[in-house]
């Protein structure tokens, strides 16, 4: 599945604000998001994480998680907390749009209205394949491609169990109810990083863990299961890693005599390895994200802070690299940076910048600016440019 584009209301900073255009200029691949701090990079990755926590739990939890329904809503504002995302399920298939409102009914927050919708060819009114507003609604139940007009449609009346639950969540287990099903898995499979160098270094008990946690914090596990089950995958990572740091020629995801997963790095120049709470935070970094990178089965979205911190500069421009190939295994990447060397590594038309006026976060697409434009055909890179000022309004004032 890719996004195609996303429209944030009420959110935090994130007042009115749409990135990618569907029909004109859609979301890329690969985006790279730059600004100041405060500028709003991580609450953008939080709409994600929000609509995650939403569907595993409910509208209530997920804001609990974030202090609150007034304090996510952006101030001085009213109405519902909204959110537009527009996505196809492959190139050939439709876009298909999913709106969803969350209002305050009584003090407490409610699904005011959700809709998955989608417009066979370039005219006439989109057809709602669900339609919920405050825990009560419709969904069809039969295959998209199956429906020619409004005639075919098998419409199912459903009443949630509550009006904090996500219908997409309710219908989504059924798979009669397929367009809500395809949605669902498409968010429970994004992976909104959040590494945490000192949760990713202690030993694990042992289990299997196929994919790396938003923390990092079952690299061991991940590691043991790419070595045992996919071993050209793992052979392929340690190869990148003898490469990129100096020294490493061997990782082992080894078991200890209480029944712990530990990993193990071999420098050449000693005998013993070292437990991974021994070597540097760049070394546990670089191995942490060729794992995430490599993953067997790519999440359909992919968000990754600032990855730039704790690696050395010319690594960038190859970490760069990794994360658009993983865009070619059917993956969509979004990073945040402050890095130059990062951003010279990246195209125009990946580049986003966020800035804040008047307490609001805009964003500006780099490919849409005439004078970047012009710059990065002389064959001036874009961090360089970023660095000169150039990206308008986004330093600190």
């Amino acid at each position: 599945m890719r996004i195609e584009s996303i429209e944030i209301k009420n959110y935090r900073v994130f007042k009115d604000v749409q990135i990618g255009d569907a029909n004109n200029s859609p979301l890329p691949d690969l985006s790279v998001f730059v600004g100041a701090n405060g500028s709003g990079k991580s609450t953008l990755f939080d709409v994600f994480g929000f609509l995650r926590d939403a569907l595993i739990g409910n509208v209530h939890s997920a804001l609990q998680k974030r202090g609150g329904f007034k304090e996510v809503r952006s101030r001085n504002t009213d109405g519902p907390i909204a959110f537009e995302i527009k996505f196809r399920e492959s190139s050939k298939k439709p876009l298909v749009t999913y709106n969803l409102q969350i209002d305050e009914h009584d003090g407490r927050p409610i699904v005011a209205r959700e809709i998955l919708k989608y417009r066979r060819g370039s005219s006439g009114q989109p057809w709602h394949f669900l339609d919920f507003s405050n825990g009560a609604g419709s969904a069809i139940t039969n295959e998209m491609d199956e429906v020619e007009s409004e005639q075919d449609m098998q419409r199912e009346e459903q009443v949630l169990e509550s009006p904090e639950i996500l219908a997409i969540k309710g219908l989504g287990q059924f798979q009669r109810f397929l367009a809500a099903s395809a949605f669902r898995r498409l968010i429970e499979d994004w992976h909104v990083s959040d590494f945490h160098i000192e949760q990713a270094r202690p030993s694990q008990e042992a289990g299997v863990a196929q994919h790396l946690s938003a923390t990092g914090d079952n690299l061991p596990l991940v590691a043991q299961f790419l070595y045992e089950r996919h071993p050209k995958i793992f052979k392929e990572i340690l190869r990148k890693m003898t490469q990129r740091v100096p020294g490493v020629e061997k990782v082992e995801a080894e078991s200890t005599v209480d029944g712990r997963i530990v990993l193990r790095f071999q420098d050449g120049a000693f005998k013993d390895p070292f437990i991974a709470r021994y070597v540097s935070d760049g070394t546990i970094k670089m191995f942490a994200y060729l794992v995430l990178l490599h993953d067997p089965t790519p999440h359909p979205l992919l968000c990754v802070e600032e990855p730039e911190n704790q690696l050395y500069p010319r690594l960038l421009e190859e970490l760069a690299e990794e994360f658009r190939d993983y865009t070619y295994q059917g993956g969509q990447v979004m990073v945040s940076t402050h890095s130059p060397d990062f951003l010279n590594a990246v195209k125009l038309d990946e580049v986003f910048w966020l800035i804040k006026k008047d307490g609001y976060t805009q964003v500006h697409r780099a490919s849409e600016n005439e004078l970047l434009q012009n710059l990065t055909k002389e064959g001036d890179l874009l961090g360089s440019l970023w660095k000169q000022g150039l990206f308008q309004g986004v330093d600190p004032q």
